[in-house]
């Protein structure tokens, strides 16, 4: 399944087109997952994983966001996905979670995973299920 951005939009890896300053913002005011994230974690992630960036081909300016920890052999764990409230509805979403899959599917990862508390919809189209077993899956908080 291919997923294509809306004209005028593009997907890059850079990450010397990321925005981290409106990367923040995003995350740290308005993503339920990431409110209140200090600007230097949030660099700090950045910096240590694989980053999409979709951008308004005239502009340039970033318009959306997505961040994949991996090992780039046997796992990768898709999160921190967000699209500016201005462009939501457009598809950009789905293609940016489709670019992600595409990206990471000839490294023959065994999983690729993510957690969501209201996009499921988004992610099934990509092919995203729900755990097979989640009783198998466990969790270290720390905070």
């Amino acid at each position: 399944m291919s997923t294509e951005l809306p004209d005028g939009y593009e997907i890059s890896t850079d990450p010397a087109r990321l925005d981290a300053a409106q990367i923040h913002r995003w995350l740290s005011e308005d993503a339920y997952w990431a409110i209140g994230r200090s600007r230097e974690k949030q660099d700090r992630a950045i910096a240590g994983s694989l980053n999409f960036g979709v951008y308004d081909g005239s502009s340039g300016a970033q318009v959306a966001f997505a961040r994949v920890v991996t090992d780039h052999a046997t796992f990768a764990y898709l999160c921190d996905v967000f699209v500016d409230p201005s462009v939501r509805s457009k598809g950009i979403g789905t293609a940016l979670a489709t670019a992600v899959r595409d990206h990471l599917l000839p490294l023959g990862l065994r999983r690729i995973v993510l957690a969501t508390g209201d996009a499921h919809g988004v992610y099934a189209k990509v092919g995203f299920e729900p755990l097979a077993d989640p009783g198998a899956w466990m969790v270290l908080s720390t905070r």
